[in-house]
């Protein structure tokens, strides 16, 4: 499939998710009702509910880590959130940039930002925005933002180099990111590789951790380190449907698998060329 055959999968499939309760997104291959069975397991989600700023109508239970929760978001802050679904962590940021901040959500679905602008409506939060767009090519004008973040989004972006070249381009010279999201590390057997699509889909556009932070650096952001990492631990029964007792067991020694990271970098605050538009 190229690139825009992708793009339409995971609209389609994201505009479904809306769809669903919280707990059906958090028990199933990152919102798909059909690979899971009747196994009931959260596996990528990290628990909202005691931050400041949590709107549980807006958590659908899709996110792999707490962005916000590194992000170093200040009073009076612009941030933009990438993949903004229904408003979850656009609520938060919000709590922490205060009235004289402001936070905009990036989302190609039309169905999630529908959700998030009746979210933001429905509590008076003048100061969220929600934008329709594609992070390939960011709706927003260089030199924007404070902080950007991301939650489990950037690893279904298909051109994953031209997404971090936006977010250059969008971040204010000095600005920063805090991004979570889903590698890989080390190789999975390619049976197990199957069943990871099958049962996360999350994972399917996942890449290599080494190569996702060398994209980051790629694009002249700085400072690049790894502010969180968790293991994601897919039950064993449920991987003992694609591999044997064996291989399962050299999987396990390998020290290869699928995690969640939550990435910062900075955009140099000494940025003055035509890119920078200082």
């Amino acid at each position: 499939m190229n690139n825009e055959e992708l793009k339409k999968i995971v609209k389609e499939k994201y505009g479904d998710i809306v769809m669903q309760s919280k707990s059906v997104n958090e028990s199933s291959c990152c919102g798909s009702t059909s690979c899971c069975g009747d196994v009931d397991y959260t596996i990528f989600s990290e628990n909202y509910t005691t931050l400041k700023g949590y709107n549980p109508d807006a958590d659908l239970g899709l996110g792999c880590g707490l962005p916000t929760e590194f992000a170093h978001i200040k009073e009076g802050d612009t941030v933009i959130d990438l993949g903004s679904g229904a408003g979850n962590d656009c609520f938060v940021a919000r709590a922490l940039a205060g009235e004289k901040g402001k936070v905009i959500g990036i989302d190609f679905t039309p169905a999630m930002i529908e959700k998030a602008r009746e979210n933001a409506e429905k509590h008076g939060f003048n100061n969220v925005e929600f934008r329709y767009g594609d992070i390939e090519k960011i709706p927003v004008t260089a030199n924007k933002a404070d902080v950007i973040i991301s939650n489990c989004v950037l690893n279904l972006v298909p051109d994953k180099q031209k997404a971090f070249s936006e977010i250059f381009r969008v971040l204010k010279p000095g600005g920063h990111l805090s991004v979570s999201d889903v590698v890989l590390k080390g190789e999975l057997p390619e049976k197990l590789k199957q069943a990871a699509e099958m049962y996360a889909g999350c994972v399917s556009g996942a890449i290599q951790m080494p190569d996702y932070l060398q994209l980051i650096t790629e694009n002249r952001l700085s400072n690049v380190f790894v502010q969180k990492e968790k293991q994601i631990t897919i039950p064993d029964e449920i991987l003992l449907n694609y591999i044997d007792d064996q291989e399962l067991a050299i999987f396990k020694e390998s020290g290869a698998g699928i995690f969640s990271i939550t990435v910062y970098a900075e955009k140099p605050a000494s940025c003055c060329d035509s890119d920078c538009n200082c």
